[in-house]
């Protein structure tokens, strides 16, 4: 009986733990559970091709939180990035990739945590860590700091894949490539000198990683193993914000 308590004991102290040690969450149209794990296009038409949410839960409330930074990775099937997947400036697509930070609107499974009031932006880095790879940044800030507590999952951002030039005259070819993404770091950011101090999350929650295409899941090493490894050490973690 003792030892069946001690057994018991030990259980809820590591789910206590684990309910308490938040962790980030990347899917396709809603945030975490709620959304999906991959999307297919057929890629006949110019519409938006697919909404990208990153949702986390803080590992300790956050009392002042007042920005955050988004860090993620992209690795295609092709040897290198095709035209259609070249999102930042001067590439064929350049202006296919956004960054939101408003909530405000549906779906609301998730905490609206910046209530409308963020100022996003974006950045979009090709070749980064190698010819098929690309770095995705979300950013974005609030004028008043806002209260994260430690159990809700909160809608931080939304990266779009808008779908210009994948159809018809001009169209820029690699939309039907498969595509891992991998949330490798979310920086959750106070004002300096705020008690806690900034916070960086980059464990799972239910995964932080989502596929483009059926091939996406298929990326050498798996999606997503053949991205760079997200427990990174400390000195590398900071290289990113750089």
């Amino acid at each position: 009986m003792k030892k069946t308590l001690l057994i018991a004991g030990a259980l809820l102290a590591l789910s206590a733990s684990m309910a308490t040690a938040g962790g980030v969450n990347l899917s396709w149209s809603n945030c975490g559970a709620f959304g999906l794990a991959s999307v297919t296009s057929a890629c006949t038409n110019n519409g938006l091709k697919g909404t990208l949410y990153g949702s986390a839960i803080a590992p300790a409330p956050i009392p002042l939180l007042n920005g955050q930074t988004g860090t993620v990775d992209l690795q295609t099937t092709a040897a290198a990035l095709s035209a259609w997947w070249l999102m930042g400036a001067g590439g064929c697509r350049s202006t296919s990739f956004a960054v939101d930070m408003n909530f405000t609107a549906a779906p609301f499974d998730c905490a609206d945590i910046w209530g409308g009031a963020a100022s996003p932006g974006a950045n979009y880095n090709a070749n980064f860590g190698g010819p098929n790879r690309a770095r995705l940044k979300a950013t974005g800030a609030v004028a008043s700091p806002v209260a994260a507590d430690d159990v809700s999952e909160m809608y931080l951002w939304k990266m779009t894949i808008l779908g210009q030039k994948t159809f018809g005259t001009g169209a820029c070819v690699g939309c039907l490539d498969g595509a891992c993404f991998v949330l490798n770091d979310q920086f959750l950011t106070q004002p300096l000198n705020s008690p806690g101090g900034d916070v960086h999350v980059n464990n799972p929650i239910l995964r932080q990683h989502a596929s483009w295409q059926a091939s996406g899941a298929s990326i050498p090493g798996g999606c997503p193993g053949g991205t760079p490894t997200k427990n990174a050490t400390w000195g590398s973690v900071k290289s990113l914000y750089r």
